[in-house]
């Protein structure tokens, strides 16, 4: 154990303040704008390389940073680095783990990059900061170590968790996670690759080796929150969440999960119009036909979460409903599908003159100018950056709900491939599918990354990213997330479930469409029952109740985007491929639960999994009573 000193009002290990102690020049920062005017290296810069000399006398430019009127606009040299490696965590410790070690992957264990970082970083300038993970009281104290030439990333992460004035506290401040960010490491050791590296001792340590935010400013953190609720019995759940406002003043509050791209900070997104207001709902990629909805007013929106909600203990209210709160200061919001100017007002307006200084990132921008979110980066000649971000501090959104926030429905979104009667794929979710609990929770454990991810590296082919779809950022054991996760659905009996696509809807291409009109349809009937003649049991028992009709604001939606199999570009034959596809890989999934610590109730739904169970079976396994038709 090492031994403590206190500096600037942090109690901290020793090798940190030696780190502190050593360094030429340290920036201790205790509120964003002191990161800001870091960016470029000074306030008068108006862009700035974050490069570093390697061992060899080379030197590697890492970002290209500009200082814009609407705040801070960064760029990676390399495509690779605009979006995260699925495969970049790794454990350094020796406590239990299924996930990849250290030493297994390099062959050498991790103490001796541990100390080349602290060695290497005792002799940078860098910003230091303090802040508490998740809300106050339930994440813990945390600090960040960071180059200062590298101040961007600090600010982005200064943004995403929040900044502490440690001094105004009035207690110790003791950190139980730090963050260590070293980029040059990438290059001498790891081939160039997205490496992150959690050590849990007696501080839980990340080691950020690239300056992309997602896998450690972000993903990082959450790990560190993922962990702490497992060891006491809380999820900290990959989702967004929105309160809908109907017109008629009638509120129903959703929860969207699903893997990176699918559909959460979309959910939290008014529809969007064509220029002369109608909204389509898709075009057939066969036929090249279009479908329109007029809808004169949505539902207003007031979102309370973007990405990761604490669904702590001490915020339940036993009322049968999942109670949940943001575990965050800012939203990292992807804006791909923002491709011209009038795509989604609300967002352009927040973003272009915003009242406090954003972090882009993979958005072309020139040094002075405004960084505008349409305007994305490209790959290569004429390939845009699938992966454009913006960091939002939620305390400028509109409308945004502060404290916490009951579930009335939870959704899960998948990125769907198109599917056609030529080219049979998984791509036969419907609109909107009613699902059982028991089958919820099977969706969860799988949580399938889905069709064209923008927001990873992609590794082809059909991925899961496990259980909750927080799987990648976890360091423990995926039993005891799927515990965890099936106890939070039997606690919250008056929570309903439901399940989405974005992207495609067979034959039709639909991009987040389906969760739009589907959100404004449920908010609009309320907590009103389904009847028996709404609902029919899906042609694939995986994706639960089908409904046989939807009608928004008297329009009625085509039943061929309900059913898929309904769809003449698909058909049964081209339907049933798809199923035998998403079958299979539930199967693959979820049969590595099976084990004597995964509860009782669990593994009776994985075996229904397994023998090919019926809508039916899911329901009478776990069955609070108004799921669906009797």
């Amino acid at each position: 154990m090492s031994s403590k000193t206190t500096w600037n009002g942090i109690t901290l290990p020793e090798h940190i303040q030696k780190i502190v102690d050593e360094a030429p020049k340290v920036h201790f920062a205790t509120k964003p704008e002191q990161l800001v005017e870091l960016c470029c290296g000074s306030y008068d810069n108006k862009e700035w390389d974050v490069e570093y000399e390697l061992p060899d006398g080379s030197t590697v430019n890492e970002a290209h940073v500009v200082r814009v009127k609407n705040g801070i606009s960064a760029n990676y040299p390399e495509p690779y680095m605009r979006r995260r490696d699925p495969n970049c965590m790794l454990i350094a410790d020796d406590l239990e783990t299924e996930k990849e070690l250290y030493q297994d992957r390099f062959g050498v264990p991790f103490e001796g990059m541990r100390q080349r970082t602290f060695d290497w970083l005792s002799e940078q300038e860098i910003a230091v900061f303090a802040f508490e993970m998740g809300q106050p009281g339930i994440g813990g104290d945390a600090i960040a170590v960071c180059p200062a030439n590298a101040a961007f990333f600090a600010f982005g992460l200064a943004l995403l968790q929040g900044l502490v004035d440690v001094e105004k506290l009035g207690r110790e401040f003791k950190p139980s996670t730090v963050i260590y960010v070293a980029p040059p490491f990438r290059h001498t050791d790891f081939d160039g690759k997205q490496v992150v590296v959690h050590n849990r001792i007696e501080e839980h340590e990340i080691f950020s080796y690239n300056l992309y935010p997602g896998p450690s400013a972000k993903k990082g953190v959450y790990g560190a929150l993922i962990r702490q609720g497992s060891e006491q019995g809380w999820v900290t759940a990959h989702c967004s969440a929105v309160q809908v406002m109907t017109p008629y003043d009638n509120l129903v509050t959703f929860m969207h999960e699903g893997a990176s791209g699918g559909g959460k900070s979309e959910l939290l997104q008014q529809p969007h119009r064509l220029p002369d207001g109608r909204i389509m709902i898709g075009k057939n990629i066969a036929t090249g036909e279009k479908q329109f909805i007029e809808i004169a007013r949505t539902c207003d929106l007031h979102p309370l979460c973007d990405d990761m909600g604490l669904c702590h203990p001490d915020y339940q209210e036993g009322d049968g409903k999942l109670w949940l709160m943001d575990a965050e200061d800012a939203w990292f919001v992807r804006v791909d599908h923002i491709t011209e100017y009038g795509t989604d007002h609300d967002l352009e307006s927040l973003t272009v003159a915003p009242s406090e200084p954003l972090l882009f990132l993979n958005v072309d921008m020139a040094p002075g100018g405004t960084a505008l979110i349409w305007e994305h980066i490209e790959d290569e000649p004429g390939v845009p950056c699938p992966n454009p971000r913006v960091v939002i501090p939620r305390k400028i959104v509109p409308d945004v709900v502060e404290g916490k926030m009951s579930v009335d429905i939870r959704s899960f979104g998948v990125r769907m491939p198109p599917c056609t009667a030529e080219n049979p794929t998984y791509g036969i979710i419907g609109l909107l599918h009613i699902l059982p609990p028991a089958l919820a929770w099977l969706w969860r454990l799988v949580a399938p990354r889905g069709h064209a991810n923008p927001s990873i590296v992609d590794t082809g082919g059909m991925s899961s990213e496990g259980v909750g779809s927080y799987w990648p950022f976890a360091t423990g054991r995926k039993v005891d997330q799927a515990n965890l996760l099936l106890r939070q659905i039997v606690d919250s009996p008056k929570t309903k479930y439901i399940l989405m696509p974005n992207q495609h809807i067979g034959s039709w291409k639909t991009g987040f469409m389906p969760e739009w009109l589907a959100r404004d349809y449920l908010a609009r009937r309320g907590h009103a029952r389904f009847h028996s003649d709404q609902l029919t049991p899906s042609r694939c028992s995986l994706l639960g109740y089908s409904l046989d009709s939807m009608r928004i604001e008297g329009r009625n939606i085509a039943r061929c985007l309900l059913q898929v199999d309904q769809q003449p570009e698909v058909g049964k034959e081209a339907y049933d491929v798809g199923a035998e596809m998403l079958r299979k890989f539930f199967h693959e999934q979820v049969s590595g639960f099976l084990c004597k610590d995964l509860d009782k109730l669990g593994n009776e739904i994985i075996e229904c999994c397994l023998d090919g169970g019926s809508v039916g079976d899911y329901k009478s396994i776990l069955d609070f009573d108004d799921t669906a038709p009797r």
